[in-house]
């Protein structure tokens, strides 16, 4: 039986234009832990052709080019998973309706009948070939996962759907802590929807790059609850979820329920605020958010939109998705607060003066005139 009862898991990757991160990532996940998941792979219309390279990868025709032999974290991805690995390819319209649930039957006995009676070499929790979804376009963060959490819905054989960013590698446990702290929660009442996991750089293991996000909802800014701080396990306590808002994106698992209760992720926004949006409609509803800190997942940050945290230079796309939206999220949620949002602006505005930024300046104003609309 796969996963020995235990709950089905759909791992959902969005990519777009990071074919090398995706490969990186799919080497860690699939050196997982938990036996009951499925990988779905979504490319959101990447203009590089990603999907291709990713298709060559499962195949074994394209390498695993990241990261560098001396990197500490290059033990999470290598060396690679033999190959070929079985996958099914769908169009964003095929995905919609659950794919074509015969051919997935067929080559999910083929390949467990491979797995464990003719080659022990291969993947061991594997149970079910990887899913690849071509949506065509870019739809944003919201629009790209929601067209798997569609897939899944419509096949309804799962309990959680975990959403990784593609520039993440994961702990070998990430998942079964995950879906271990879901069911906990679970066996003592607690209505949770959405469970966090430790966020930590990339390029930096030590250190943290966040636990959970606040929300200022005056200035409508968010910030990453002990970004950049040593990892000394200070943060390894449930009284985490007293301080924070949301669970950040790049790593958070949520139940069927909630997301039949609640609804898909809320399109308006394109980049950025999204999982803020998904929380207060869950608090709505009655739910409550959970934080695992034993699910660490390293995250590179930023790499398909060119924006980060660390003080680089934001691309005018992230800049413009950033500002708008807090307009946007305000008015859904706390209108009343939208004058001092608006005040806010000025000192956001001074700032781009000050830098000589003045495409950044006028795309502040065309952000206002949007807004008036």
């Amino acid at each position: 039986m796969v996963g020995a009862g235990l709950p089905k898991a759909y791992i959902i990757i969005l990519n777009y234009n990071g074919w090398k991160d995706t490969i990186e990532c799919l080497e860690s996940v699939l050196r997982n832990d938990y036996p009951n998941y499925q990988v779905i792979v979504i490319d959101n219309g990447s203009p590089n052709n990603s999907m291709k390279y990713i298709k060559a990868w499962a195949e074994g025709r394209q390498e695993v080019l990241t990261p560098e032999p001396d990197h500490p974290l290059y033990h999470l991805s290598h060396p690679p998973v033999k190959k070929p690995i079985p996958y099914i390819y769908y169009t964003k319209e095929e995905a919609k309706k659950g794919g074509d649930f015969e051919l997935e039957e067929k080559l999910t006995k083929e390949w467990q009948e491979q797995r464990n009676f003719k080659n022990k070499e291969l993947i061991p929790t594997l149970s079910y070939p990887l899913v690849f979804i071509q949506t065509g376009e870019n739809l944003g963060f919201a629009g790209g996962n929601n067209v798997g959490i569609r897939y899944a819905l419509a096949k309804d054989d799962f309990e959680y759907i975990w959403f990784l960013n593609s520039d993440t590698v994961v702990k070998k446990n990430a998942l079964s802590k995950l879906v271990q702290k879901f069911e906990n929660y679970r066996k003592v009442g607690k209505k949770v929807g959405i469970v966090g996991s430790k966020l930590l750089y990339y390029d930096n293991p030590r250190l943290i790059q966040g636990i959970g996000g606040i929300y200022n909802k005056w200035f409508a800014i968010a910030k990453h609850l002990g970004v950049f701080e040593e990892d000394r396990g200070q943060y390894d306590n449930e009284d985490v979820l007293d301080k924070i808002d949301y669970v950040i994106g790049a790593s958070m698992i949520v139940s069927k329920d909630f997301i039949k209760e609640v609804g898909l992720m809320c399109e308006d926004y394109f980049l950025y605020f999204e999982e803020m949006d998904w929380a207060l409609r869950g608090e709505e509803k009655g739910y409550q958010l959970g934080y695992c800190w034993e699910s660490r997942v390293y995250h590179k940050e930023g790499g398909s939109i060119g924006s980060s945290s660390k003080g680089e230079k934001k691309s005018e796309i992230a800049d413009y998705y950033g500002l708008r939206n807090r307009i946007v999220f305000t008015k859904k949620f706390y209108p009343k607060y939208l004058w001092s949002v608006y005040l806010g602006f000025l000192v956001v505005v001074w700032n781009r003066i000050r830098r000589r930024q003045w495409n950044r300046v006028f795309l502040i104003f065309n952000i206002f005139k949007e807004a008036k609309k």
